[in-house]
């Protein structure tokens, strides 16, 4: 079956925290090729988002996390085909040497240092309210390159972030 043009994808966030640090993925592919990211992926069918989110983070990291926590949402919308839902997940983690991964190339980053590496928008966002232990149900909108026009939280009510 074809996913009709537009509809949302459905896929996993699998953040890794240690302390003040993210285990991230610097992606080798598309989607946001060359980016530092959480690891994650798309739902098998017939698959929960937490059984997802275990599983890919195995599957790209080798790490068997046993359990995450569920953080929150982020959703993404487009004129094109870029639609997703995301199911964040988050994992404490002891600080090992990032794994070899055939995804891309896994690194710990700091919080600090994340808005001075190439990374989506979105996810600073979603690591600032990982930190603060608030959950979020973030909704991201993108102009037709996938350039984040505006970010609310709708839990709050909020905007986050508006393209000037």
């Amino acid at each position: 079956m074809k996913i009709p043009f537009g509809l949302k994808k459905t896929a996993t966030l699998c953040v890794l925290k240690n302390g003040q640090k993210f285990m991230l993925l610097k992606r080798f592919k598309p989607p946001n090729k060359g980016l530092y990211t959480p690891v994650g992926g798309k739902l098998e069918p017939h698959e929960s988002p937490l059984n997802a989110a275990i599983r890919e983070t195995f599957e790209e990291t080798g790490i068997d996390v046993g359990h995450m926590k569920f953080c929150g949402l982020l959703t993404e919308t487009s004129p094109v085909e870029y639609n997703w839902t995301n199911y964040v997940y988050l994992a404490e983690i002891e600080c090992i040497p990032p794994p070899p991964c055939n995804e891309g190339e896994l690194k710990w980053i700091d919080f600090d240092e994340v808005l001075h590496v190439p990374a989506p928008k979105t996810d600073w966002y979603i690591y600032k309210y990982i930190l603060e232990k608030k959950p979020f149900a973030f909704h991201a909108e993108f102009d037709d390159r996938i350039n984040l026009i505006a970010m609310t939280e709708e839990i709050e009510n909020l905007t986050v972030y508006e393209a000037s």
